[in-house]
C-alpha cells in the first residue's frame, strides 16, 4: 500500500540556524534531498558493480578445453547453476509428439513436394505442453532443428503459411527445404490480451511478464518454461540412437531461448542466434521477463556461447546481428485495464555490441563459430549461405530449385486460440506450485530447526539465516569506509531533541535518518532504542512529526520518545517510484535485491547507535509499518542485533499475496513489480522469517480492515509462528494484536509489548 505524508520541511527545521551537531560527529551541512542522494547512490553503486562483474566472472569457471568430455565435466557446475537461475528444475515428462487436429482443422497444415507441415504438441511438465508445427521432410532428414520465432511471431509466419515475415527470413521453411526435420514452438507473446482475471482486474502486463511474476517467486521462469519446451522437443528429435545432428535456430526472444537451451544441453550440436546477442550490462533496460537473478555474476552472452560450443569443433555457434524486435515498452493500458507493467525496451543493440560480445566469446575459447551482420529485421538471410568457394554456386542453384510456397490447409485457423492455451497452461502450472512449495519449505527449513533448547535453536538457525541472506536477499560486501557521521539539530521540544543523521555505507551509498533523544538522560544511563520505520514513498518525518499525528503512522516515533525511548527513524530507499524500482532491476542480475542495501544500512546504523553513550546495545528494537513491515520481516531475521521485531500493516501469507489470482489485493495486479524475490516461495514465507527472529520477541499488528491482506490468511500464517514459539518453549514472546481499523499504527498492545520486552516502565 502506498503511504505518502506531505509535511512542510520548514516546519521541522527551526533549529537549523543554530547549526548544532551531536557531540562526536561532524556538522551535516547540505540542502540536498538526502533520500534522492541515497537512491542515486545505489544506482551508481550497481552500475559500477555491473561493470566489475564481467571482469570477475573467471573465478566461477574452471573450464577444461582438452576434449569435449573434459569440457562438459568441467562446466557441469556452471550449467547446474544456470539451470537453477532460469528455473529449469524438475523432471520433464516422457516425450510423445502428438498431432493436433479437430473436426474443423486437420493436423496437416500444408504440404509441398519436399516436406509436410503438421500441427503438433508435446508434453513437457504436468499440464504444460509445447505446441507448434512439425516440418517433416519427404526423405530421410539430413539434420534436425528447433526453429524458434520471436515471441510476437507465430510458427505459421516462420514457415510461410501466414504473412508477416519476409521470405528470406522464414528460416523454418528454408531449413525444411534443405532437408531438415524442423519443430517450430510457440512462444508466449508480449501482448496483454489475457493478462489478468476479467472478474477481478485486467492489466497491461505483457503475457510474458504476467507469467514471469508468479513464476519468479517460485523459482521458476517464463524463460525456463520455454527452454524446457525446446529441450523436450530435443528429447523427441534424439529418440533414435542414430539421429542426425540437432540444431537450434532463434530470432529475438527465440534467440534468447535458443542460446539458453544450447548452453544447457550438449546434445545440440549447432546454435544459430539472431537479433539477440549483446553485452548484457544493460539488462535492467530490457523487459522484466528477461530478468534472471544472479545471471551477470557468472554469465554474459559470451559465456553462454561458450557453453553452447565445444572443443575440437564438435559443436558450433553462429551469431548474427539483425535488428531485434522494436519494443518501446509494455502495451499502453487500454480502457478497462490497470497500468503498472514494468518498463522495459528492446531495439537498442548496435552491430558493434553484438560483434564485441562475439569477439569476447572467441577470446574465451577457440571454439568454432561465425558471426554476421544484417542491418534489417531479416534474421538468417546470410547465415544460410556458405562462404564463397568452388561448390557454393552449385549449392545456391540447388537451393533455388527447392524454394517452396506452402499453403495453409486449415480454413479459419486462429493462432490466438493456441496462444491462450500456452498462456493458461503456464499460469495454471505455476499456481499449482503453491502447494508443493509448502512441502519444500518443510524439508528445507522447518525440519532443520532444533527446538530442544534455546541454544540448540540458535545453532540450527545459523545456516538457514546465512542462506536467507546470501541466496535470497543477496549480501553486500562488508563496509570498508569509515562511518563518518554527520548530524544537525532539526528541532527540540521540552521532552526531546531531534537530530538529522547521515552515515557513509560505502563510497556511493549513504544511510540517513532522524535520531530522537529524550531529555533528562542521566550520566551513565543506558536507554532502550526503537527503530521506527516508514512505508512506501515515506520519509523519516512521517514517523516523528512533533506538530501533528501523521496519517497512517500517528507519529509513533514521537509518541515513543515521549515515553522515554531513544528513537531512530531511518530513511529506507523505497521512494521515488520506478526510480527506486529500477535499482532492483540492476541488483537482481548481480544476485542482490533492494533488501541487500537495507540490511547493510541497518547494520551500519546499529554500529553507530552502539557508539552513543546513552544507548543500550542489547535493547534495540525494530517496529515498521507497511513496506517498513516487510523490512520488519526480513532485516531482523538476518540482523540479530535487533532484540525484537514488530511487523505492522504487512504480515501475510506472503507467497500467496504475491502470486494468487483470486484476490484483488494480489501484487499480480499492481505496478509494484519489484516485490518478486526469486525462489522465495520454496524457501522462506513469513512464518519462516519469523522463526529466524526467534528466540527474540516477535509481534504482528493487524487492523481488520487493512487492505494489504485478509484476516483469514494473516491468521493462517501467524498460527505457524505461534505454534513454533510455543513448541520452542517461548510462547510468551510472540503475539498478534487485532484491532478495528485499517492500515495504521494502532500503538496499543505494541507499545505495551515494547515496554515489557525492552524492560522500560510504561507511563502511568
Amino acid at each position: 500500500m502506498r503511504l505518502i505524508v506531505s509535511i512542510c520541511c520548514g516546519l521541522l527545521l527551526p533549529a537549523l540556524a543554530s547549526a548544532q551537531a551531536l557531540p562526536g560527529t561532524k556538522l551535516l551541512d547540505t540542502k540536498d534531498d538526502l533520500a534522492k542522494v541515497m537512491v542515486d547512490g545505489i544506482h551508481r553503486y550497481l552500475d559500477k558493480q555491473t561493470e566489475l562483474a564481467a571482469k570477475e566472472r573467471a573465478k566461477y569457471w574452471k573450464a577444461d578445453f582438452s576434449s569435449q568430455v573434459a569440457f562438459d565435466k568441467s562446466v557441469q557446475p556452471n550449467r547446474a547453476r544456470f539451470r537453477k537461475m532460469i528455473g529449469v528444475i524438475g523432471e520433464r515428462l516422457p516425450i510423445a509428439m502428438e498431432k493436433v487436429s479437430t473436426v474443423e482443422h486437420p493436423s496437416l497444415v500444408a504440404q509441398t513436394k519436399h516436406y509436410k507441415i503438421y500441427a503438433v504438441r508435446w508434453p513437457v511438465l504436468p499440464g504444460v505442453f509445447g505446441e507448434g508445427l512439425l516440418l517433416e521432410p519427404t526423405g530421410k532428414p539430413k539434420a534436425c532443428a528447433v526453429a524458434i520465432p520471436d515471441a510476437d511471431l507465430t510458427p505459421e509466419q516462420l514457415v510461410g503459411v501466414a504473412p508477416g515475415v519476409p521470405k528470406d527470413s522464414q528460416f523454418a521453411r528454408r531449413l525444411a527445404e534443405d532437408g531438415y526435420r524442423v519443430i517450430v514452438p510457440t512462444l508466449i507473446s508480449r501482448a496483454d490480451t489475457y493478462s489478468g482475471v476479467p472478474r477481478i482486474r485486467m492489466t497491461n502486463q505483457p503475457h510474458r511478464e504476467f507469467v514471469y511474476r508468479m513464476a519468479y517467486e517460485l523459482g521458476r521462469h517464463v524463460i525456463g518454461y520455454e527452454v524446457q519446451k525446446v529441450l523436450s522437443a530435443v528429447d523427441w528429435l534424439a529418440k533414435e540412437k542414430t539421429h542426425p545432428d540437432i540444431e537450434v535456430w532463434g530470432y529475438g526472444e527465440g534467440g534468447l531461448v535458443a542460446l539458453y537451451s544450447a548452453a544447457i544441453d550438449p546434445r545440440i550440436k549447432k546454435t544459430h542466434v539472431s537479433g539477440y546477442v549483446n553485452n548484457r550490462n544493460q539488462l535492467h533496460r530490457e523487459p522484466i521477463y528477461r530478468n534472471v537473478f544472479g545471471l551477470l555474476k557468472e554469465f554474459g552472452d559470451a559465456e553462454l556461447l561458450m557453453l553452447a560450443g565445444a572443443p575440437n569443433n564438435s559443436r558450433t555457434v553462429n551469431v548474427e546481428y539483425s535488428k531485434e524486435p522494436a519494443i518501446t515498452g509494455p502495451p499502453a493500458a487500454a480502457k478497462g485495464r490497470n497500468g503498472g507493467a514494468a518498463p522495459g525496451m528492446l531495439n537498442f543493440t548496435e552491430p558493434k555490441d553484438t560483434f564485441a560480445e562475439f569477439e569476447r566469446f572467441r577470446k574465451l575459447t577457440s571454439f568454432a563459430g561465425r558471426s554476421a551482420t544484417v542491418l534489417e529485421a531479416t534474421p538468417f538471410t546470410d547465415l544460410f549461405d556458405p562462404p564463397i568457394d568452388a561448390d557454393s554456386q552449385q549449392r545456391w542453384k540447388s537451393r533455388l530449385e527447392r524454394v517452396t510456397e506452402p499453403k495453409e490447409l486449415r480454413l479459419g485457423f486462429d493462432p490466438q486460440v493456441r496462444q491462450k492455451r500456452q498462456f493458461d497452461e503456464a499460469v495454471q502450472f505455476t499456481q499449482n506450485q503453491l502447494g508443493p512449495a509448502v512441502v519444500k519449505r518443510q524439508a528445507s527449513f522447518w525440519s532443520k530447526l532444533n527446538t530442544s533448547s534455546v541454544d540448540a535453536l540458535q545453532k540450527s538457525q545459523e545456516p538457514l539465516r546465512a542462506s536467507f541472506h546470501e541466496d535470497i536477499i543477496g549480501k553486500l560486501p562488508e563496509a570498508k569506509v569509515p562511518m563518518n557521521p554527520r548530524t544537525r539539530l532539526m528541532y527540540e521540544t521540552p521532552k526531546y531533541k531531534a537530530y538529522e543523521v547521515v552515515l557513509d555505507l560505502n563510497e556511493d551509498v549513504i544511510c540517513h535518518g532522524i535520531l530522537l533523544v529524550p531529555n533528562g538522560i542521566k550520566d551513565g544511563e543506558k536507554r532502550p532504542v526503537v527503530v521506527c520505520q516508514h512505508g512506501l514513498e515515506g520519509r523519516p518525518t512521517d514517523v516523528c512529526n512533533p506538530k501533528i499525528k501523521t496519517q497512517y503512522y500517528n507519529s509513533f516515533g514521537t509518541q515513543l520518545v515521549e515515553r522515554g525511548f531513544v528513537v531512530f527513524a531511518p530513511q529506507n530507499p523505497y521512494i521515488f517510484q520506478n526510480h527506486f524500482r529500477q535499482t532492483v532491476r540492476k541488483a537482481n542480475p548481480l544476485g542482490l535485491s533492494l533488501y541487500s542495501f537495507i540490511v547493510a544500512q541497518h547494520e551500519r546504523i546499529l554500529d553507530w547507535l552502539e557508539t552513543l553513550s546513552y544507548v543500550d546495545a542489547t535493547r534495540i528494537a525494530y517496529y515498521g509499518l507497511s513496506y517498513g513491515g516487510k523490512v520488519a520481516m526480513r532485516i531482523p531475521s538476518i540482523v540479530t542485533r535487533y532484540c525484537l521485531s514488530i511487523c505492522s500493516g504487512d504480515f501475510n501469507e506472503w507467497i500467496w499475496k504475491n502470486i494468487n489470482l483470486e484476490w484483488q489485493g494480489s501484487y499480480m495486479f499492481t505496478g509494484e513489480y519489484e516485490m518478486y524475490e526469486f525462489d522465495l516461495g520454496n524457501t522462506f514465507n513469513y512464518a519462516e522469517m519469523a522463526a529466524l527472529v526467534a528466540p527474540r520477541p516477535f509481534m504482528v499488528e493487524r487492523g481488520h480492515s487493512d487492505g494489504v491482506g485478509l484476516d483469514e490468511y494473516v491468521a493462517f500464517e501467524f498460527a505457524k509462528v505461534r505454534r513454533f514459539y510455543a513448541q520452542a518453549g517461548i510462547g510468551d514472546r510472540t503475539e498478534i494484536e487485532w484491532f478495528v481499523g485499517g492500515h495504521v499504527i494502532n500503538g496499543q498492545r505494541t507499545f505495551a509489548f515494547l515496554h515489557r520486552h525492552l524492560n522500560w516502565p510504561a507511563p502511568k
